[in-house]
């Protein structure tokens, strides 16, 4: 038995003893989205020291977490394994249980607009659109596409082709139409939309005035 495990016969135990370690979720959080790099794992998490992170990686690797590839550029990426990315379940039902932990704002907390393609479909978990939607959404110079669709919420982190409909905004803007924690009149006050509107209030309902 592990040192580190809880050495419980239960499954929740077992799971925590896999992936219950500081900065593993997180980890996995940074690859749902796709395949990352070292150095980009890195500069995404932030605070995590450099050791500490191959420690993770090594961990989550040992337990078929993450798995290594050859990236199209050559090099190593870290990727889920399909196990892996069975956690994404897991982790947006989080997301949308944090919701009253967020209401205070962002403080001096650190931010990715990577992180948005994770939290987007938890909070809007449930919204469907037939025929399917479309809205382009633009964070501190990333860009991605929100789809609702039959199926659900959808995210692409810097899709081939732009949708019609863009939105412009700050962090706070964006989960807080997709929370409902502020109204649309209040999103369109501090940031901006190029294309159809009707398609934002489709995509992002926001909170009713």
């Amino acid at each position: 038995m592990s040192a580190r495990s809880y050495g419980q016969f239960c499954g929740l135990a077992r799971a925590l003893d896999t992936v219950g370690d500081r900065w593993s979720l997180l980890i996995v959080r940074e690859l749902l989205p796709g395949p990352m790099r070292y150095s980009e794992l890195v500069a995404s998490l932030g605070g995590i020291a450099t050791n500490l992170l191959a420690g993770r990686l090594r961990s989550l690797e040992s337990a078929g977490v993450i798995e290594r590839r050859l990236g199209q550029a050559g090099g190593v990426t870290y990727a889920l394994t399909p196990w892996g990315s069975q956690l994404r379940e897991a982790i947006e039902a989080l997301v949308g249980w944090s919701t009253p932990l967020m209401v205070s704002g962002r403080d001096s907390d650190s931010f990715q607009p990577r992180w948005l393609a994770v939290a987007l479909p938890a909070l809007l978990s449930g919204r469907t659109a037939k025929p399917p939607t479309e809205l382009g959404i633009e964070v501190s110079g990333c860009f991605m596409t929100l789809r609702i669709d039959e199926d659900g919420p959808h995210v692409t982190v810097e899709p081939d082709r732009r949708p019609d409909t863009i939105l412009e905004a700050e962090p706070e803007v964006v989960l807080g139409l997709a929370a409902g924690a502020i109204t649309i009149a209040e999103a369109l006050s501090a940031a901006s939309v190029h294309g159809d509107r009707r398609v934002l209030m489709k995509v992002l309902p926001g909170a009713r005035a």
